[in-house]
Formats: C-alpha cells, structure tokens, sequence
C-alpha cells in the first residue's frame, strides 16, 4: 500500500456521513477530516453536552463544515431506533462504526446485554441494519467498523454471549471486537449475495490516545492504573489524528475491498493491511452469530444468507 494521508481524501462534498462516539478521540478526529473534505456529518453521541461541544469545536476549526449531533445511545436499542428513524437523509454514504468501550467492570445495558458486547457489537449491528435501506440505495456506500488489535485475544462464545458463566473485562472486550470483525465478515458475504456494491470494511486504529484506555481504571477507583494509563498514552501512544488514518483509509480511499482490514503500520504512520486472527473469516461462526445479534436485537436485515 502506497503512502497515504488526509490529503489523499477525495472531495467528499454532497456525501453524507455518520460517525457514532464523534465526540473525542479517534470518532473526533475522523468526522473532522470527513467534514474538511465536505462532507454532511453526522456526530452520533449519547452526551448532548459534548455531542454539541464538538459540533462547535469542529466548525471552528474547520470553517464552513456542515456538521450537527444527533443523540446516540448505543447502550439502549430504543436509542438506536430513535436515532435512525430520525435520520433526515434520503441517503447514506458512510456509516463509521466507531463509538466503543474498553475493559468496564461487569455492567448491563438497557436491554440487558453485558456491556461491552452490547455496546461495541450489538448497538453498532442493530444501527447499520436499522440503516441499511438508505445505504444500499446510495452508490458507493460503505459500513466501516472500528475493531481492534485485541480480537486476538478471543473468538466469541456464542453459548455465552454476554458473559454470565464468566467474566474477565479484557477477554469481554476482545470477544467485542472479534464480533466487530465477524460482523463485517458476514455482512460482506450477504451484501455479495445480493449484488449489492455497498462495501463492508474494518480498521483499528493501534495503541491511539484516547479516553478508552482510562476509563474502566476511573469507574472502578483504580487510581494507580489509571495514571499509568495516562502516562503510557502520553508517551508511547499514537495521536487521535494518526490513529483515525486506517479508519479514514478504509471510508474513503478508491479500490477498497470488502472484509479487508486496515491498521497502522508497524514503522511510520500510512494505512496498511493488518493481521487478522483466522476465526474473524469463519463463514460458520459469522452466521451463527448474526443470527444471534438479529434474535437479540430484533433487527433483522433485508440481505440474503450468502
């Protein structure tokens, strides 16, 4: 893959965007890169507060960007419906599954899904397939997933999806972002069957500086690890804007394929194919664990069986 950067995103004017967790960190920094092209943004947050504090922050520094919020709880599958029902487009270019957590205590959501899968897979799933009409009806479309390098640690247990034999916050958090993975999988698979040239892609941004690394030690008082946290994303992590190229690659850079996945390289900073664990391309866990995520959530998509 030839060097690549911001400078490399085509004009993106008349497209429309969604970004989920467009507030901070990784989400922040593409749905401003995506708006200085041109682009129509969508910054889907759960906080007003800081959905509209973006907002304002990214139109002042990029002056004429077309941005608005749109409250987005991926935590409550009412939120979710409430947001696409609301969305006030005829179409749908992009769709960046960004918006995650990362090793939380033990918690559920709204619907009474273990948190981290609930978030991360479940509320990213019920969105895109709650938007999928819009998608395949816009030439070109794509559905990018922020995964994470942390798939590695685990496949998904589909007898126990939401971790109530056994919970350990890492492996939880792994088993999310093997779902993320396996969601673009399956969605590729299906979206080929049909004919559809709407393009499924992941990325994962590395070891990034974000608030992702600090925030399970701050929930649970873990004062020391938390400042360890902070100390190592200062010194050893990616910036935000870097660690937003592979996701900016993957939603906007011509020829990209279906199920590919984009990470940082290991010197330097331009998008490169990354590794993948072989159980994130299992045809038999992919299906099995959509048809999970479309009996749990009750979104079921309008796309064949590949």
């Amino acid at each position: 893959m030839a060097a690549w950067n911001t400078e490399d995103i085509p004009d993106l004017s008349g497209r429309v965007a969604v970004v989920t967790g467009a507030n901070s960190g990784i989400g922040y920094a593409t749905a401003r890169e995506l708006a200085r092209r041109g682009a129509t943004v969508v910054l889907a947050c759960r906080s007003e507060r800081r959905g509209t504090e973006a907002g304002d922050r990214m139109a002042a520094e990029v002056p004429g960007a077309d941005v608005t919020f749109a409250r987005l709880d991926l935590a409550d599958l009412a939120s979710v419906r409430e947001f696409a029902a609301g969305l006030p487009y005829d179409r749908l270019d992009l769709l960046v599954n960004n918006a995650g957590v990362m090793a939380l205590p033990y918690g559920t959501t709204a619907d009474g899904f273990e948190q981290q899968f609930g978030i991360n897979h479940l509320g990213h799933f019920a969105l895109a397939g709650l938007l999928l009409p819009a998608l395949l009806r816009t030439p070109g479309a794509r559905v990018i997933t922020v995964s994470s390098w942390m798939h590695a640690v685990s496949n998904v247990d589909v007898t126990d999806l939401n971790s109530e034999r056994r919970y350990h916050r890492w492996l939880a958090y792994g088993r999310s972002k093997t779902a993320n993975l396996l969601f673009t999988h399956e969605l590729s698979r299906r979206l080929a069957a049909q004919g559809s040239n709407v393009v499924a892609a992941a990325a994962h941004p590395g070891y990034a500086d974000t608030n992702l690394q600090t925030a399970g030690p701050r929930m649970t008082g873990r004062r020391l690890t938390e400042t360890l946290m902070r100390t190592g994303n200062r010194f050893f992590a990616r910036s935000a804007p870097s660690g937003a190229l592979p996701t900016l690659y993957a939603a906007t850079a011509p020829g990209v394929r279906p199920d590919s996945f984009t990470g940082p390289p290991l010197v330097g900073v331009s998008p490169a194919p990354a590794r993948r664990a072989p159980w994130t391309v299992d045809d038999r866990m992919g299906r099995l664990l959509w048809e999970a995520s479309e009996r749990l959530t009750g979104v079921v998509y309008d796309v064949p069986k590949a």
